[in-house]
């Protein structure tokens, strides 16, 4: 298998995945309305979701870096699928907001089979087939697909949200199926060897996993504070993305299901856009931290933007714009975490940060929730918008400690894009030289 090859594979799985996960994204706010919750209701039982992919990041980690990356995904679809029918199902036979908790949990498990396991995956793989371009790229390559993916999924999840509901969870389900099917036969561990996990071994694979994330995650000041910029960030964005749906509609003035899959769409384009950006400005840049600096900073100014927009349209652009500047960032820290990390502890500390993400998303949602239950959504975006404030400077501490997982392979003869922040260029370095632990 060539390193092309694992790329494809990649993209494949991850824009399969990502099309069954986005049939919901765009209608999963007025589906839990529509089955009786309030708007309070809605952000506890999402919370709920983000709390179980918390729960369960470190035991699913354990299996990843044990069993495999394979099997975790594979579990990941088997998971998410019948998590998936469960919610059509309590909103069937009416069933209320604690049925509808224990589903979201049920559903959080399913994603942290999936996160940081694939990531491990690709990166091994490509390190065992030779590759030796710019992870960021391939990141970002990789996000562009999932965002084209995800304007299908959302286009699709809003007229069938128009029809009836329930339509998008079905398509869902049964999209996993498919990924699922197609994981078996082209995702296979290459770089690493998967041993085996008996029920006795458990709780000392668990202790060895704490150990490691302390080691190769917390002990790692870079790792470390990516991983409070990702619980601030996620403290918001979680929330902020169920959110505009009632909000836009709202300031609109409509009801039609259809509005807000249209939106989804636009909003997945502002992603690819952000996507398609990293990879033109890592040709040229020497830091990532300048990228996640104006990301972040633009990100912030567009959330405190929403809690006083007047009008759909400028709701509807200061969206877009947040969501660039996200697509901006993910591929980028991606890139930071996996040049540090050694590949061992790949999926688990790339399972540890998705915990932190997870814990901020949980409490981000239940506070933002209950702001918007007493005051109102724009209210949320407002306060949300400041706490995201609380980011900038943790990565100017990241900037500051200058490591090699900072910098980024330049081009050769082009001035950098960076030159006029009086960063210097980096050019002739082999991104196989570089350190993979401090």
């Amino acid at each position: 298998m060539t390193s092309q090859t694992v790329i494809r594979n990649y993209l494949i799985i991850a824009g399969v995945y990502t099309l069954s996960a986005s049939l919901i994204w765009g209608v999963n706010t007025l589906f839990l309305l529509d089955a009786g919750l309030d708007i309070m209701g809605v952000f506890i039982a999402n919370a709920a979701f983000s709390a179980g992919m918390f729960l369960f990041e470190i035991p699913t980690g354990v299996l990843a870096d044990t069993r495999g990356r394979r099997a975790s995904f594979l579990l990941s679809t088997a998971v998410l699928s019948l998590g998936t029918l469960g919610y059509v199902g309590i909103a069937a036979v009416g069933g209320g907001l604690s049925l509808f908790i224990l589903m979201s949990i049920i559903l959080g498990l399913g994603f942290t089979f999936y996160s940081g396991a694939v990531e491990a995956w690709l990166v091994d793989a490509l390190n065992a087939t030779g590759f030796d371009g710019n992870l960021d790229q391939v990141f970002a390559r990789g996000a562009f697909v999932t965002g084209g993916a995800m304007l299908l999924g959302t286009i699709g999840g809003g007229f069938l949200g128009d029809v009836n509901l329930a339509l998008p969870f079905v398509g869902r389900a049964v999209l996993l199926i498919i990924v699922f099917i197609v994981a078996l036969f082209v995702m296979h561990d290459i770089g690493y060897t998967p041993h085996k996990l008996t029920l006795a071994a458990l709780p000392g694979e668990i202790r060895q996993v704490a150990r490691n994330s302390l080691t190769y995650g917390w002990g790692e000041r870079p790792i470390r504070l990516i991983m409070f910029i990702s619980f601030i960030q996620s403290g918001f964005l979680a929330w902020g993305f169920y959110a505009w749906p009632p909000y836009l509609l709202d300031l609109l003035g409509e009801d039609a299901v259809w509005i807000a899959g249209v939106v989804s769409a636009l909003i997945a384009l502002s992603t690819m856009a952000g996507n398609a950006l990293v990879e033109w400005f890592t040709r040229f840049c020497g830091k990532r931290t300048t990228l996640l600096l104006w990301a972040a900073a633009v990100q912030t100014i567009a959330i405190i933007g929403l809690g006083f927009a007047g009008s759909f349209w400028v709701g509807v652009i200061l969206i877009l714009i947040m969501m660039g500047a996200a697509g901006v960032t993910g591929p980028v820290q991606q890139a930071v975490v996996h040049k540090i990390i050694p590949s061992e502890q790949r999926a688990t500390i790339v399972s540890f940060n998705s915990m932190f993400s997870s814990g901020g998303s949980a409490l981000g949602q239940s506070g933002l929730g209950a702001l918007a239950q007493s005051r109102s959504i724009a209210a949320g975006y407002a306060a949300g918008g400041l706490f995201t404030l609380l980011a900038l400077p943790l990565l100017l501490a990241l900037r500051r400690l200058n490591h090699d997982a900072d910098k980024i392979v330049g081009t050769a003869g082009k001035r950098s894009a960076c030159a006029a922040q009086g960063i210097p260029e980096v050019t002739a370095v082999d991104p196989k030289t570089t350190h993979t632990a401090a």
